[in-house]
């Protein structure tokens, strides 16, 4: 499918990043990636990209990364941040760089956006806002190309190797579990994202704003999630129900504790509002169509992979 097509891509030594270049190379993509420091080979499990030095402030870094590109996905962003203008500068202003040094560079290549599904409320959260704006920052460039743009909003992604989602687990792992909200979120396993956005790398289905899910796009309530959490870490906590206020405030505390701490934490007000908020599931017009992309791995077989790796890495007892 792929033969000697180039694929660009951003973020490739973050957790969704390292499975996208495998994914990429198992098609058989010739893979360039954008990284500050020489990464080490092993990230890539036998794929070896050619490395361009630089970040996203750099404008001749990005020249040099989409130059002769078939593809740029765009796959670099912050999940935290100090506050509002860091996110911005990262995931609106970084997007609009490297978007504009495709359109320069690699005006016939397919431009990946890895968005979020927080983008669809970016009043929730600094962080949400951010990358609406990126979502709107690639739009821009592509304006005379809308034909070239893909935006795929991924909702929580989870896996090996991924520290974020790890609080669930040793949540899960523990006597009392807390739970919170009453709304519905999608999740989608990093492999089956990381595949996804490979193939519309590598030009499968049509330009557009697409999300992603596991095979159960309707989402889970917080309480499913934790007791399947709990199978498969082989505990049985007992569930109690945080109220929302309780868990704003507690967002307000960490966020000025990573201040007076100099430090980016990543739960904040803003992300108990995203926790809180009703509905994260995917529904069916807002879904990457089924041609293009069908979820293989629900959170059962997710899980208990997803715990295997953590207990190997000693992230779990």
């Amino acid at each position: 499918m792929s033969g000697d097509r180039i694929v660009a891509v951003t973020g490739a030594t973050g957790f969704l990043g390292r499975h996208l270049v495998m994914a990429l190379g198992c098609e058989g993509a010739r893979v360039r990636i954008l990284a500050r420091r020489d990464p080490a080979p092993e990230l890539w499990a036998g794929v070896a990209p050619e490395v361009v030095m630089g970040n996203l402030d750099d404008p001749h870094a990005l020249d040099r990364l989409v130059a002769r590109a078939d593809a740029v996905v765009h796959a670099a962003g912050l999940i935290k941040a100090r506050d509002r203008d860091a996110f911005l500068k990262t995931n609106r202003d970084g997007t609009r760089a490297v978007a504009i040094a495709a359109r320069r560079g690699a005006p016939d290549a397919r431009f990946v956006a890895v968005s979020s599904l927080a983008a669809r409320e970016p009043q929730l959260s600094d962080y949400a806002a951010s990358k609406h704006a990126g979502e709107e920052a690639a739009c821009a460039a592509y304006a005379d190309a809308p034909g070239r743009l893909v935006i795929v909003r991924p909702p929580a992604i989870y896996g090996p190797g991924d520290r974020e989602t790890l609080a669930i687990f040793q949540a899960a792992s523990r006597a009392v579990a807390p739970v919170f909200g009453s709304g519905r979120a999608a999740v989608v396993h990093v492999s089956d994202a990381a595949g996804a956005i490979a193939r519309l790398a590598l030009g499968v289905g049509d330009a557009g704003c697409y999300a992603l899910a596991d095979p159960n796009p309707a989402g889970y309530a917080l309480g499913d999630l934790l007791r399947e959490a709990a199978r498969a870490v082989g505990s049985n906590p007992r569930l109690v129900l945080i109220p929302d206020g309780l868990l704003l405030t507690a967002g307000q505390i960490s966020a000025w504790w990573g201040r007076l701490g100099g430090r980016a934490p990543i739960f904040t007000t803003g992300k108990a509002r995203e926790m809180l908020h009703p509905d994260w599931s995917v529904p069916a017009g807002e879904a990457l169509p089924a041609a293009v992309y069908r979820s293989k791995i629900g959170i059962a077989e997710g899980f208990r992979e997803t715990v295997a790796w953590y207990r190997a890495a000693g992230w779990l007892p």
